[in-house]
């Protein structure tokens, strides 16, 4: 986990390493600093001269201009390392979903991965930068500050015998209890964004129901339980301070009363006031030290969560990969299923799609019908290798989709789905998805094959106009047409479009379906429809039912052969007309 983790630190080893050797020299210095300090007070108490005294006051300040300076580039390079490591492993997770495939994708969730990205990396963030920093500070003030001690105070340092086993077993208890309500609080977390994203992406079906106030108690609830955990961590985690303050006491207690009685006994020959002066100083030190350490194991250990979260992302391997020697170009649309069959999961009881068999040359026009679940989408997404058939092939340009490089394959297959995303940003912007390099005047030419155009210019900034994150500014028709238009200029070999103008009326469906003629006559259309008018003119109609190719033929051929195209075609025509009457 820790070795998946340092990847990305990257860039950032200079920084890293500098604030180590910055922390260092710091804690040096400032462990130097009470025996310094003790002996100016022992010379001042013994009358030594002014010139003595400024000699040794002017040690002590530049002693502490040097500490101060180590302490404020440590600061400095720290907060580079540190946030230039949340950068590299914010973009690293993000680049590892782009390159998940479905399946991939289906194992996490959305809010799972907005966690992961958005507070698990800020948890890992604040964790390198403890390690870094006080992780490499607090020990090494603690073990110097012991060494010290002992080598000025001899028998008084043995208030640490004490003292620190009293710290360290407290801070373990507390830290033991207070952990479990930590990893608790990430779980809780997930199904809280889960609730904010469903609340805002679905928010017109609340409002249509009427369910404000139990999407507002849903919500209350998973925040709720996230503050009981806090709560209880931070109840455990606060007792921290009273120990310390208990030992902290108990420690100036201890070495007033024996130090003084020691100098009192010796005459300030074996221990003197500069002494006692010191001790205090390192008590203080050593277990200000292991506070931090305490402190350093709870961040860490609640952090551990986080590392595997984020390993999870970073080490899962996408299912689908490139060959060895990949094909780099799609020589036509042409695509042919071999007695395919395809589940979702290897341990799937049910297959998805079974036995297709089904040959489709290049530049026709497939329509495919059926009710929901049968397999239509499933069996789209193989074109592109959005998943790998579990049996059998399925080729392109006669050449096995498994073959080619995943890159080429999909910027030769262009998918416009029902539930199309737009993208924040101009109409300009979003079309030139399709085709970055595209002219105004194909945009423009592209908008009006898809019926696009006219609605377009009647925005006050026309092609310039702003559309909002996942189109909630337009219609649901608006957006299909604007997919359309994108899909259109991608120019590609084949293109599927998936029950993608079900919110356009007839008319319009009919030009756009008019227009794919005239502009890419040549581009394989597979068109998944719930509407026999928006398949009735197709060289091939597909029929599908539980997952198999019921029928297929042309309009007239399925007209005298299927049942179920029949049915579905009586219902919206002559069922429909009886309505009317």
């Amino acid at each position: 986990m820790i070795k998946t983790l340092a990847k990305s630190v990257r860039g950032f080893k200079t920084a890293t390493l500098l604030t180590l050797l910055f922390i260092m020299g710091e804690v040096f210095i400032e462990v130097l600093i009470p025996t310094t300090t003790a002996d100016l007070i022992n010379i001042v108490k013994a009358g030594a001269a002014l010139d003595q005294v400024l000699k040794a006051g002017l040690v002590l300040i530049g002693m502490a201009m040097v500490s101060l300076c180590c302490g404020t580039l440590a600061g400095y390079t720290c907060a580079n390392a540190s946030a230039g490591f949340a950068r590299n492993l914010r973009r690293d997770i993000f680049v590892r979903v782009q390159s998940f495939s479905f399946e991939n994708i289906d194992k996490f969730s959305t809010a799972s991965l907005v966690t992961r990205l958005t507070t698990d990396v800020g948890n890992v963030q604040m964790a390198f930068m403890m390690v870094i920093r006080t992780a490499i500070r607090a020990p090494l003030m603690f073990t110097f500050a012991i060494i010290m001690a002992y080598r000025m105070a001899g028998r008084l340092a043995m208030t640490f015998v004490i003292v620190v086993p009293v710290l360290v077993i407290g801070l373990l208890l507390i830290a033991r209890h207070a952990m479990p309500a930590f990893r608790a609080v990430f779980r809780k977390y997930d199904r809280m964004n889960e609730s904010i994203e469903e609340n805002v992406r679905a928010m017109r079906v609340v409002k249509g129901f009427a369910r404000e106030d139990y999407e507002k108690e849903k919500f209350a609830t998973a925040s709720h339980n996230i503050c009981l955990d806090f709560t209880k961590a931070e109840r455990l985690v606060a007792l921290n301070n009273p120990l310390m303050q208990l030992c902290v006491y108990f420690n100036m207690v201890f070495v007033l009363l024996v130090g003084a009685q020691i100098v009192v006994s010796s005459g300030g020959t074996v221990i003197d006031v500069g002494q006692i002066q010191a001790m205090l100083t390192y008590g203080m030190q050593i277990l200000m030290s292991l506070m931090m350490i305490s402190m350093i194991y709870v961040m860490l250990t609640m952090s551990i969560e986080s590392m595997k979260r984020i390993c999870e992302v970073l080490n899962e391997e996408s299912s689908l990969s490139n060959p060895p020697e990949p094909v780099t170009e799609v020589k036509d649309g042409s695509i042919d299923f071999d007695h395919v069959s395809f589940k979702y999961a290897k341990t799937a009881a049910k297959y998805a799609l079974e036995d297709i068999d089904l040959h489709i040359p290049s530049g026709s026009t497939v329509g495919i019908l059926g009710g929901t679940g049968v397999g239509k989408s499933s069996l789209v997404q193989l074109i592109p290798r959005l998943y790998d058939v579990t049996e059998g092939s399925v080729k392109v340009g006669g050449v096995d989709v498994r073959d080619y490089d995943m890159d080429a394959l999909r910027g030769s297959v262009a998918v416009v789905l029902q539930k199309n995303e737009l993208f924040s940003g101009t109409i300009k912007e979003n079309l030139r998805w399709g085709n970055p390099q595209a002219t105004d005047e194909e945009l423009t030419e592209a908008c009006r094959l898809a019926q696009a155009d006219e609605f377009v210019r009647s925005f006050p900034d026309g092609y310039d106009s702003w559309i909002e994150q996942g189109g909630t500014n337009v219609s649901g028709g608006q957006k299909q047409r604007l997919c359309i238009a994108r899909a259109l200029l991608k120019k590609p070999k084949i293109l599927i479009l998936d029950d993608s103008t079900s919110a356009v009326d007839t008319k319009t469906d009919a030009l756009i379906r008019a227009g794919f003629r005239s502009y890419i006559p040549e581009t394989t259309k597979i068109i998944i429809a719930q509407r026999v008018a928006s398949v009735e003119d197709a060289d091939l109609i597909l029929v599908m039912d539980n997952g198999r190719i019921s029928a297929m033929g042309s309009h007239e051929e399925l007209m005298q052969s299927s049942e179920i195209y029949r049915e579905i075609y009586q219902q919206q025509t002559k069922g429909g007309a009886q309505d009317e009457e």
